[in-house]
């Protein structure tokens, strides 16, 4: 049971860690980045679930809609029909 407990908490940290790496600075809030990765690292359990609370800005995510996808042109219907 302790084994499960140590790799789900290895896991949680691991994928935090690397989205608040990846992630732009104006998608974090309430620390800076190198405050969040630090707050991971050291604060064990409590610093992942508080980074997935309070650290970064959720919004939607895909396109918007009634916004028009931007398509490379091979992809894109109407510029293969003007060829």
């Amino acid at each position: 049971m302790s084994g499960l407990l140590l790799v789900l908490t290895l896991a949680l940290t691991l994928f935090t860690f690397v989205d608040c790496a990846m992630r732009d600075d104006s998608q974090i809030k309430s620390l800076p980045k190198w405050g969040w990765l630090l707050v991971i690292l050291f604060v064990q359990i409590i610093g992942p679930i508080a980074y997935l609370i309070a650290g970064r800005v959720r919004g939607p995510r895909g396109p918007k809609p009634g916004k028009r996808r931007i398509l490379p042109p091979d992809d894109d219907p109407d510029f293969l029909k003007n060829l």
